[in-house]
């Protein structure tokens, strides 16, 4: 990996002190291409519909050895943000020929991140393409289709949220929750289908029976979900592939059938932010849930949901040399390892505090925070260190999403330990990006966002 000299921060995470922030790395080479001569470079990233964004950076225009390594390294972790973060099948780099087919290397089966080509796929129906235009030839995505969508709170509506351990469901009457339920099921590793939707149905009767009629249905659940589609959702990790695309993909138009009503069923970290965007009555919101992952969403500034993936918990936030490696994709320095439970979890070592390692996370989570309780200096450290992470990596989301709010949420930001971590994120806002710090608030649900939030922002999804 290349190496730049990077300035040093002034709020280290005390127990990862090699941490590196993007927005630092970026600086050191922004530097390097005034000094040694640097060129603009347009990205373009394309979804199937022909949506999409236009991002633009600037690399050393030089063509030796050294000046292509750090341009293969910084292009390739902006690519694999725009993938996680907004979405697409096809990038493709301005007048960048050789620098495309190195990155088509690596985002294809084989390479280094056949993960993330593989779950592009997935999520699109149709390969991960990367390679490179002239300038005249450069395309113009079309806007985002999604963003036509405004809030309506209008009609009897039903608004439901679908977890790993319960369901909710709620009856809305023109913005007033009528009716909230709340019920335990285990869908994980449930094979069979018909179990879902059985369960799905069985909510939305129960919130239809306190409502005059039915207008529309909405909903959120973890996963991907392309025009109401399920493309890839944990909730049906137990069907087996062959009865996916029969039985889970249109699994909800097929539910809204017994009522012949709109429905649209978005990613919950989306209609998290959507809920914050109502409570605080404003735009510009960017939800970030550190529990067993780390869950977004985001919502523009009039509101309004985008086709955006927002899958950040695979984005890059640490460019150090040997930072912290996913179990799953195999990548290092995503911010699953810094905004998770997962994040706790690996920092209990060099904490130095005695938690038996076969725990599961959740598990650990609780005896570390039962430490934190006692008022244990080991304990409050890793949320210290989280905090820092945070502060330091909100320049990075900020790069790519208009922000105003950061909404938190999860369990790990539950009790004193989630007062250390915005604590800790908003000093290093303050000293380090003091102009984010005067325009990005930080905060976390309350009360009425938690209890009823959720239910009548995705009532609010479908269109009448």
């Amino acid at each position: 990996m290349p190496l730049l000299q990077t300035s040093p921060l002034k709020h280290p995470p005390e127990l990862d002190p090699n941490f590196l922030p993007p927005s630092f790395w970026r600086k050191a080479f922004t530097e390097k291409c005034q000094s040694e001569g640097g060129r603009d470079l347009r990205i373009a990233i394309i979804r199937p519909n022909g949506s999409g964004n236009i991002h633009q950076e600037t690399i050393l225009s030089g063509t030796d050895d050294s000046s292509e390594a750090l341009n293969f390294r910084f292009i390739e972790r902006i690519i694999k943000f725009l993938l996680w973060g907004q979405g697409g099948t096809r990038v493709i780099l301005e007048d960048s020929p050789a620098l495309a087919s190195s990155l088509a290397d690596q985002y294809k089966a084989g390479g280094a991140r056949a993960f993330d080509a593989d779950y592009s796929e997935r999520f699109y129906g149709e390969p991960l393409s990367i390679e490179s235009t002239s300038s005249a030839n450069f395309p113009t995505p079309d806007p985002d289709p999604e963003r036509e969508s405004t809030i309506g709170l209008k009609g009897n509506r039903i608004g439901f949220d679908l977890g790993g351990s319960d369901r909710k469901c709620a009856a809305v009457i023109d913005g007033k929750v009528v009716f909230s339920e709340e019920i335990t099921w285990d869908p994980y590793f449930q094979s069979d289908p018909a179990y879902h939707r059985a369960g799905i149905i069985d909510s939305i009767r129960r919130a239809a029976a306190h409502l005059p009629q039915v207008d529309a249905i909405g909903g959120s659940a973890a996963g991907v979900y392309v025009d109401s589609k399920v493309r890839a959702a944990s909730l049906f990790r137990g069907v087996p592939d062959e009865l996916f695309a029969e039985h889970v993909e249109n699994i909800f138009f097929e539910v809204a059938k017994e009522w012949n009503v709109p429905i649209r069923v978005v990613n919950d970290g989306d209609v998290t932010a959507l809920a914050g965007a109502m409570s605080l009555n404003d735009g510009c919101v960017l939800g970030l849930a550190m529990g067993t992952s780390a869950a977004a969403g985001y919502v523009d500034e009039e509101s309004r949901i985008t086709s955006w993936l927002s899958e950040l918990a695979f984005v890059p936030v640490d460019f150090q040399e040997n930072a912290a490696t996913d179990e799953w994709s195999g990548d290092q320095g995503c911010a699953v390892n810094y905004f998770s439970q997962q994040a706790v979890s690996r920092l209990i070592k060099p904490a130095g505090l005695d938690i038996d390692p076969s725990l599961d996370k959740p598990e650990k989570l609780v005896e570390v925070q039962k430490f934190m309780e006692a008022g244990d200096d080991r304990a409050a450290s890793i949320y210290r260190t989280i905090g820092s992470y945070l502060g330091y990596a909100i320049p990075q989301f900020a790069r790519f999403y208009d922000i105003k709010h950061l909404l938190l949420l999860g369990r790990v930001l539950s009790g004193k330990g989630g007062e250390l971590i915005i604590s800790k994120a908003e000093e290093v806002l303050r000293d380090e990006f003091p102009d984010l710090s005067q325009t990005i608030s930080l905060s976390t649900p309350d009360e009425q966002l938690k209890r009823h939030g959720q239910a009548i922002a995705a009532a609010s999804l479908p269109k009448l």
